[in-house]
C-alpha cells in the first residue's frame, strides 16, 4: 500500500435491500490493472475527480451493508455519493422476468445486484470514447496508459499504482503523439477533446435523472459520440436502466445465446429485449452477473498495434 496518508472520513451505507459490491460495481472495472478501480483484499478501491478535488474511496462489504472510507480533498463529496453509486435510487418496480426461466434464475441468484450511478459523466464518456471500435485489450491498455501518465496520484493509502482520472483540462493538454503512443487514433482523441471542452454541461445532465432520451440526445450532440458511446456513458454515470449498447461487437450474440440459444444481430437483440422495455439494461446486467458465457467457435480478433509506426 502506498500514498501519502491523511485523516480519512468514514461512513456506513445500510440500505433497506442488500447490495452486492462485486456485481454492482463490475461495470466500472476496466481490466485487472485499471488505475482508477482495484479489487484488493481490503475491499474495492476507487478514485474520484470530484468538484472538491481528488478522492480515494474504499468500500468494504458488510453483512448489513457497506462501510466506506475516503481520503483527499474530495473525500466528503465521495462519501456523500456512495448511496447513489451503489444503487440507492435504482427502482426495479415493474421489472418481471418470471416468464423467462434463465432470467428468473439469474435474478434469484443475484439479489444484491443494483445499477451503479457514478454521477461523473465526463469520466465515463472519456473511457467509452477510448473503447470505440477497438478490442477490449486495446481499449484497457490505452486507458491505463493515459490515466497513469496524466492522472494525479490517488490520495491516502491506495493500492500501488492507483491514479485519479484526469480532469477535463488535463485531457485537453494531452499532445497528439501521446494519444498515438497509447493506441488512440485521431478520431477518438478528437472526440475526447471536444467532450472535455463541454464537460460542465455534461455533468449537469445528471440533474435530468437516471438517463433517458433527453440525456441520450445531449450526449450525442458531441461530434463522434454515437448511440453505443452514449449508452455506455449513461449506464454508468446516470444509472440508466434501459439504454442498450447497440453496435457492440459481442452483446447481440450474448443476448441471443442467453435468451434463445442462438446468436442474433442488433435488431434481433432489441426484439428479444422488447418485453422488458424500460429495464433492458437491467436485463443485460442480469445476464452478465449470472456468469453466462456464449460459445466460442473461432479465433479471436487479431489486435493491430500501430503505436510505434
Amino acid at each position: 500500500m502506498t500514498g501519502e496518508s491523511s485523516a480519512p472520513l468514514t461512513s456506513a451505507y445500510r440500505p433497506a435491500r442488500g447490495v452486492d459490491l462485486r456485481i454492482t460495481l463490475a461495470p466500472l472495472a476496466r481490466g485487472r490493472y485499471d488505475p482508477t478501480f482495484q479489487w484488493h483484499q481490503t475491499g474495492a478501491w476507487l478514485t474520484r475527480d470530484t468538484p472538491l478535488g481528488a478522492a480515494t474511496l474504499r468500500l468494504q462489504q458488510q453483512r448489513d451493508g457497506v462501510t466506506a472510507v475516503a481520503w483527499g480533498k474530495g473525500a466528503e463529496h465521495a462519501l456523500a455519493a456512495v448511496p447513489e453509486l451503489l444503487g440507492s435510487g435504482d427502482d426495479d418496480s415493474g421489472f418481471d422476468v418470471s416468464d423467462n426461466p434463465f432470467l428468473a434464475d439469474a435474478r434469484r441468484r443475484t439479489p444484491g445486484l443494483r445499477l451503479v450511478r457514478t454521477g461523473r459523466v465526463f469520466d465515463s464518456l472519456a473511457a467509452a470514447v477510448i473503447e470505440q471500435k477497438v478490442t477490449t485489450v486495446e481499449a484497457w491498455r490505452a486507458w491505463r496508459t493515459l490515466v497513469r501518465a496524466h492522472g494525479e496520484a490517488a490520495p491516502g493509502p491506495a493500492p500501488e499504482g492507483m491514479r485519479v482520472c484526469p480532469s477535463p483540462a488535463a485531457w485537453s493538454r494531452i499532445p497528439s503523439w501521446e494519444w498515438h503512443r497509447a493506441g488512440v487514433d485521431p478520431r477518438r482523441s478528437r472526440t475526447a477533446m471536444l467532450a472535455a471542452k463541454v464537460a460542465p454541461s455534461l455533468e449537469r445532465t445528471t440533474a435530468l435523472g437516471r438517463g433517458g432520451s433527453l440525456v441520450h440526445s445531449r450526449l450525442r450532440s458531441i461530434p463522434g459520440v454515437g448511440v453505443w458511446t452514449a449508452a455506455e456513458t449513461s449506464q454508468r454515470a446516470h444509472g440508466d436502466p434501459d439504454q442498450v449498447s447497440v453496435g457492440d461487437f459481442h452483446l447481440p450474440a450474448i443476448v441471443g445465446w442467453a435468451l434463445v440459444g442462438e446468436p442474433v444481430d442488433d435488431d434481433g437483440m432489441l426484439e428479444l429485449l422488447e418485453p422488458w422495455e424500460g429495464h433492458r439494461q437491467r436485463v443485460m446486467r442480469l445476464i452478465m452477473a449470472s456468469g453466462f458465457r456464449k460459445p466460442r467457435f473461432g479465433p479471436r480478433l487479431t489486435i493491430q498495434d500501430h503505436r510505434h509506426h
